[in-house]
């Protein structure tokens, strides 16, 4: 691919991820609102976005088999708890900016245990495995994560563990 085609697309790319997410934003806050039809119509949106930077994801060739996948998640993880958290989390400190780092706390504390996470799955995966877990409990305010284990609070944000949300 040329190299003008392949930094549009990136962006496309990013353009559409960003999409997709703020969208789905959009629609928890009309629902809170009581707006069901407006939050279903950011959703619907939300999902043609998520189809427009898949489309793109793949025809730039970053999509591999499962422990390819798992490297580059591996990769992406680790680079944001060594490097952009620690940078941007600085930066945070320097300006007092309070509620970034607050954010930049939470998102490294769960970004070190998804890469723990993603590094066991390509073990697995490696030896042509599947991981063995039942169920993953996501904390909905820091993005805390645990496998199996629902605690009885978030260890980072102390939201209790009824809140969490199971995948």
């Amino acid at each position: 691919m040329r190299e003008m085609t392949r930094h549009n697309l990136s962006e496309a790319y990013a353009g559409e991820s960003q999409a997709h997410m703020r969208y789905q934003i959009f629609a928890d806050v009309a629902e809170k609102e009581g707006k069901p039809n407006i939050a279903r119509l950011f959703r619907a949106i939300s999902y043609a976005e998520l189809v427009h930077a898949t489309n793109h994801y793949k025809t730039l060739g970053e999509v591999g088999n499962t422990v390819e996948n798992l490297e580059k998640a591996i990769e992406g993880e680790t680079f944001e708890v060594e490097e952009m958290y620690p940078a941007y989390n600085v930066v945070a400190e320097l300006q007092e900016e309070s509620g970034a780092k607050k954010s930049i706390h939470y998102a490294i504390e769960a970004e070190k245990i998804h890469a723990k996470l993603y590094t066991e799955a390509k073990e697995a995966a490696l030896k042509g495995e599947d991981i063995k877990i039942s169920k993953v409990y996501i904390c909905p305010v820091c993005g805390y994560t645990s496998v199996d284990v629902l605690p009885e609070k978030c260890p980072v944000c102390g939201v209790p563990g009824e809140k969490f949300v199971a995948f």
